[in-house]
């Protein structure tokens, strides 16, 4: 059976986890997209249900998707085109979202490798910056992304979208501030927290060394928490009127300085 009519509660329901209390509230969030939802899939993410639209799966990825999602154990709903305008997010149609399980991931769950490099993104809430900064930290090699900070929604549809599905391949976690230090310190990772007022140029940290790069909002700033004497406050050269970069231009800057001075130590 096709489901035709928007007041089915079941589309209903998937409607609602548009807003992130009703995400939190349902312990779900939706994947809209083809290759956001089969990087979930292929990732383990749990996949509740399905709403596919046959005669909008039209590209390869879409097919290659929905033969994923038959295979799962997600209940697959048949919905009219309508419907499945109701409930996508973005403009692109492509037949296929899902309903899944929010993951509950936490910071003792991380295995961070022997050299390791992590981003903490402190009340970054926007959702395009937060994807780009997930994209751009699977692309450099990143070894973990902590999201701090009650602002940050990593499961919110456009961060998933802008992240073109990374956030559920990178290891990803949520934590409180505090919580995310002490990990780094138990752990001997140097910590450097990206600011206006950082006294080291960003070339000269040792990234190709264990590090934490901390990164906060445009607005806001970082805490207080990221001032300790043990954290090196690092700065980007900013030589026209702005003072600052757009948090995911920074990102990316810093993500690759990493990543080029740890291709130059690494054994050829």
């Amino acid at each position: 059976m096709i489901i035709t009519s928007l007041h089915n509660p079941r589309v209903k329901e998937a409607a609602k986890l548009r807003q992130r209390r009703d995400r939190d509230k349902q312990g779900r969030f939706l994947i809209d997209g083809a290759r956001e939802l089969g990087r979930a899939i292929s990732a383990g993410v749990e996949l509740v249900e399905a709403f596919v639209c046959e005669s909008l799966c039209q590209s390869s990825e879409a097919r290659r998707t929905l033969d994923l999602i038959e295979r799962s154990a997600a209940v697959v709903l048949p919905v009219a085109p309508a419907v499945f305008a109701r409930l996508a997010f973005g403009e692109r149609a492509e037949g296929v979202l899902g309903v899944a399980a929010t993951p509950r991931r936490s910071l003792a769950e991380l295995a961070l490798p022997s050299n390791p490099l992590v981003a903490v993104v402190e009340d970054v809430e926007k959702p395009g910056n937060l994807g780009a900064i997930l994209r751009t930290a699977d692309a450099a090699g990143v070894s973990a992304v902590v999201a701090v900070g009650g602002g940050t929604d990593l499961y919110n549809p456009n961060v998933i979208r802008a992240s073109l599905g990374t956030v559920f391949t990178l290891p990803v976690c949520a934590a409180s501030a505090e919580e995310t230090l002490d990990f780094l310190r138990q752990r001997g990772v140097p910590v450097y927290a990206a600011r206006l007022d950082g006294r080291l140029a960003y070339t000269e940290a040792a990234l190709d060394q264990p590090a934490a790069i901390v990164l906060g909002s445009e607005t806001s700033g970082l805490s207080e928490i990221w001032r300790g004497d043990d954290i090196v406050g690092l700065k980007l050269p900013m030589l026209g009127t702005a003072d600052s970069l757009n948090v995911s231009a920074a990102a990316a800057v810093l993500f690759y300085e990493a990543l080029r001075q740890r291709s130059l130590s690494s054994p050829r």
